[in-house]
């Protein structure tokens, strides 16, 4: 058996890692562990420790992040798979195949800054990322495919369970709310979105950091606030960890730079891109550190979504777009093959392809 640890620096890596597990045990030969550092909140580390439960992995916990190191450095794993660089020269032992899923695909600089040496393989989810990371002069790079879309492209979720478990009615139409954390849309969208749920369902699905990080944790009342007052809403726990089945269950996406925008395009339906962004002081004096925060040339070539800048025009759009799904199609088609190489549901399967080469090759 093949030694694998899943190094999951967050709760929300898990939505790119599982998919890879699941193509693992199909393939039967590998030992599969995971865990999370011991310094993360201790809410978002129980509801790791529970999903890995429910998914037979073995988790790897320490008395301090000095002890879990030593526990998995003693493991002497054959292969680690992270979501960004984090401890992998801490953890890696030289043998060790190290491979890098990025846990994003949004509109941030730090998809290319986030990265170091040790890094034997990365996943990349589409050409033109490739090309640019290339011509940066990385060497370890293999075009995959995104894993996480792996199961919205395979539509493993029954659509009837996914409503009934949110307690919402199938036959109205479906509005996703799906935010990043910073630079966000929620301040700004707070007093629109519960107009939203008077017609339609809405579902809000917040960053992880909306819920765990001290900083963000007001964005979380806010959506509480509107879970509480409001029918026809589902406001996704910590424990709804992964955005995919919310997108499966949604006629129209509203976020801002999330890597939503991205992953929700294999289904070809409606996306609203709200640039209502609140900034923190500095950025609004010094608005080209903010700006140097985002990958510009991308964020200028979105052209497959609805933008706003002006909350009040939220309401009128999300009905536009809910009668001319079609609108953008194509733009949206184009997109999707741009930004999601093959789009096949097979991102899993060609990484870890590519993995057993190396392996048999060392």
């Amino acid at each position: 058996m093949i030694s694998v640890l899943f190094e999951s620096h967050h709760l929300y890596y898990l939505p790119n890692f599982l998919p890879i597990i699941k193509e693992m045990r199909r393939r039967v030969e590998y030992d599969i562990f995971a865990s999370i550092p011991h310094s993360i909140a201790k809410e978002e580390k129980n509801i790791f420790y529970k999903i890995c439960d429910e998914n037979n992995l073995i988790t790897i916990v320490g008395s301090s992040e000095k002890d879990r190191i030593n526990k998995i450095k003693n493991k002497q794993f054959e292969i680690i798979v992270v979501g960004n660089v984090g401890r992998i020269e801490e953890i890696a032992t030289e043998s060790s195949l190290t491979v890098m899923v990025y846990h994003g695909i949004g509109l941030k600089q730090t998809y290319y800054n986030d990265i170091v040496e040790r890094i034997d393989i990365r996943a990349i989810e589409s050409k033109d990322r490739y090309e640019i990371l290339s011509n940066q002069g990385q060497t370890n790079l293999i075009l995959n495919g995104y894993t996480k879309c792996d199961p919205l492209i395979n539509m493993e979720n029954n659509l009837d369970d996914l409503f009934k478990k949110a307690g919402l009615d199938k036959s109205k139409k479906t509005i996703l709310y799906a935010p990043s954390f910073y630079p966000s849309s929620i301040e700004k969208l707070y007093p629109e979105l519960e107009f939203i749920s008077n017609e339609f369902n809405l579902i809000i699905k917040l960053h992880n950091f909306s819920w765990f990080q001290k900083r963000y944790q007001y964005q979380s009342k806010m959506m509480k606030n509107i879970d509480r007052k409001m029918p026809n809403v589902y406001l996704a726990k910590p424990v709804d960890f992964d955005v995919i089945p919310f997108m499966k269950m949604s006629d129209l996406l509203i976020s801002d730079i999330s890597s939503t925008i991205f992953e929700f395009l294999p289904l070809n339906r409606p996306i609203v891109m709200a640039e209502c962004f609140s900034l923190r002081l500095k950025h609004q004096f010094f608005y080209k550190r903010f700006t140097r925060k985002l990958d510009l040339d991308r964020y200028d070539s979105v052209d497959f979504v609805h933008r706003i800048n002006d909350p009040s025009q939220l309401n009128a759009l999300i009905y536009h777009c809910i009668e001319y799904p079609s609108e953008l199609s194509e733009l949206r088609k184009d997109a999707i093959g741009a930004y999601l190489y093959k789009n096949d549901g097979k991102a899993s399967s060609r990484l870890i392809d590519e993995i057993e080469k190396r392996i048999v090759s060392t």
